[in-house]
């Protein structure tokens, strides 16, 4: 038979702990401390991009009636239609501002773009193959602005060789290599090969608005200074290197990533995605491979990449936006990354990750998307957390949910204090407190959603206050060592939703101050599978749930619970009566 006894509201981890039945600890100003932590987790910045201002007209515009100017590529050379386009052997260069029409195969070849520098340069490619051993395939080298279109049902190639050998100032280092900006639109298709480099590179903005593009580089696939722009393609990158980058170490405004839509397949020893400032997703379908995927990750959420190695799925360094779009994420270290704050408020996700699930240093916010993180060391983290709606399920080796931001000691210690009354000295006699790195300024704010968490570790761990207002919230494990169900060192609130807690008793902690009536019990020991059930002192059934995992310590808290009630637990054909705190 099953013992039940009361599991007491503990606060943080020096704070002293009652022992009668029904005294309740905490520091009595829980909701004060949650309004803050509220306020704290919705100051997630105002960063988003206008979507008007990502393309112009023109460069959605693949409509052609003819061209200014035919090239036809003839192997080792060419034939022009006008005297604008310089041929030297198998280089072609086009010097004026004129739309250019080419099919054709050069082999070591090379099409350069010399133009006036407020010039508009486009070119048409219609069945085209040009490899260059040397250098780039396509190379612009001074114009205002490329246009490079896909011609209807056309099959292109862009390749370079094994090696680049100068034949400027400029360090060309791609299969294409742009100076100006450069936006790739059309119906067709582009492969762009770089066995020894990168595959595109964009030392401005570039812009992909239409067309299939299947990129295969040494180096990183997509590479711009300014920003990648991309609406309605088909990408598919193999990179050795990021994927898909952009970067700007002068200007903190620039080195962004905007993708409208599109469909994306990415694999790379690198990030996927890797924005130096943000990355806004509007919508899109994504199958991401980061650093070999969760397999090829170390021990406790280390990458086993080389530590200057960033293998993330999705990074934005500045801060992540996320509206929309299905994601699959298979990545050694984090899926989804900011050194800012993370917003997600729509899509469906599919996460592998050998680190983090999402993580945010500042603030991580999920007010929508249903989300699957079926392997993490942490699922969800930041320094702030707040989730006020969508379809969470997550399993973690470590915490769940971990209110700490940064790199913290998560998982590399743990509380010292006994929930069931005085301290618990750590080895070597030494009374315990939090584990060392971790912040007590953090926060997570539940109002609303559905949240299932399995975890090895904590399931909720707030470094500073956890407060719960609304949503269905289901933490499952541990199941045991020096981990907790909830662990908080501030305060932890309740007053809406529906939360049942179910693990480890070792560590345990309750809900410190709360508005909404709480039970919280210890027992002898639940197995995986054992039915749960909590009934009012009419009978009826409040809670029913069936935990996954072995458990010792119940927590149960619904809106229809009041304090100083009565309510009957069974777990299994095993009941205790017990009155809400």
């Amino acid at each position: 038979m099953l013992a039940f006894v009361l599991l007491l509201c503990s606060v943080g981890c020096d704070a002293p702990i009652g022992n009668g039945e029904g005294e309740t600890g905490g520091t009595g100003n829980g909701a004060e401390e949650g309004a803050d932590a509220q306020t704290s987790a919705d100051t997630a910045p105002d960063y988003a991009e206008d979507v008007s201002e990502m393309f112009t007209e023109r460069d959605g515009d693949a409509t052609y009636d003819g061209a200014d100017v035919r090239i036809d590529l003839l192997g080792d050379t060419a034939t022009a239609t006008s005297d604008a386009v310089r041929i030297d052997g198998a280089r072609v260069t086009v010097t004026a501002e004129a739309t250019y029409y080419v099919t054709g195969t050069l082999n070591s070849g090379q099409i350069i773009v010399d133009a006036p520098e407020n010039a508009k340069v486009r070119i048409i490619l219609d069945g085209v193959t040009v490899t260059s051993g040397t250098s780039a395939a396509l190379y612009v080298r001074e114009c205002d602005k490329l246009f490079v279109t896909l011609a209807e049902n056309s099959e292109n190639i862009l390749a370079s060789g094994s090696t680049f050998t100068p034949i400027d100032e400029n360090d060309v280092d791609a299969a294409v290599f742009s100076k100006s900006d450069l936006t790739l639109n059309g119906t067709g298709s582009l492969f762009v090969s770089s066995p020894a480099g990168h595959g595109i590179v964009c030392k401005d903005d570039l812009v992909f608005t239409g067309g299939s593009y299947q990129i295969a580089a040494a180096s990183h696939g997509i590479d711009a200074n300014d920003s990648v722009r991309i609406r309605d393609v088909q990408l598919s990158v193999t990179a050795g290197k990021d994927a898909l980058r952009a970067e700007n170490n002068d200007d903190a405004s620039l080195g962004f990533v905007y993708i409208a839509s599109g469909t994306f397949d990415l694999s790379a020893a690198g990030d996927g995605v890797s924005a130096g400032a943000h990355l806004q997703i509007e919508n899109g379908a994504f199958t991401v491979t980061a650093g070999g995927g969760a397999a090829n990750a170390g021990g406790f959420g280390s990458s086993s990449a080389s530590a200057d190695t960033s293998a993330k799925a999705l990074k934005g360094q500045t801060g992540v936006r996320i509206a929309n779009g299905t994601f699959t994420l298979d990545s050694a270290d984090d899926a989804v990354h900011s050194n800012g704050s993370v917003t997600v408020s729509g899509g469906v996700f599919a996460v592998s990750t050998g680190d983090d699930g999402f993580h945010a240093d500042e603030t991580l916010t999920v007010s929508g998307g249903e989300f699957d993180i079926i392997k993490s060391y942490e699922g969800l983290e930041g320094l702030h957390v707040a989730i006020t709606g969508g379809k969470i399920r997550l399993i973690a080796r470590d915490d769940g949910v971990n209110a700490a931001g940064g790199k913290d000691g998560s998982g590399m210690g743990g509380r010292g204090d006994d929930a069931f009354g005085g301290m618990r000295p750590r080895a070597g006699g030494m009374p315990g407190g939090a584990p060392g790195g971790s912040s007590s300024s953090g926060s997570i704010v539940i109002s609303g959603g559905t949240l299932y968490i399995e975890a090895s570790g904590d399931g909720i761990d707030a470094n500073g206050t956890l407060e719960i207002t609304g949503g269905q919230t289901v933490v499952c494990g541990p199941t045991q060592g020096d981990t907790a169900t909830l662990d908080y060192d501030g305060s932890a609130t309740i007053s809406g939703g529906t939360f049942i807690g179910t693990g480890a008793s070792g560590m345990a902690q309750t809900f410190s101050n709360s508005a909404q009536g709480v039970i919280s019990v210890r027992l002898s020991g639940g197995g995986a599978g054992t039915e749960i059930t909590l009934k009012d002192a009419d009978g009826k059934v409040l809670i029913t749930h069936t935990p996954a995992l072995s458990f010792s310590v119940v927590i149960l808290s619904c809106p229809e619970m009041v304090s100083g009630e009565p309510y009957t637990v069974t777990v299994g054909e095993n009941a205790g009566t017990f009155t809400a705190k």
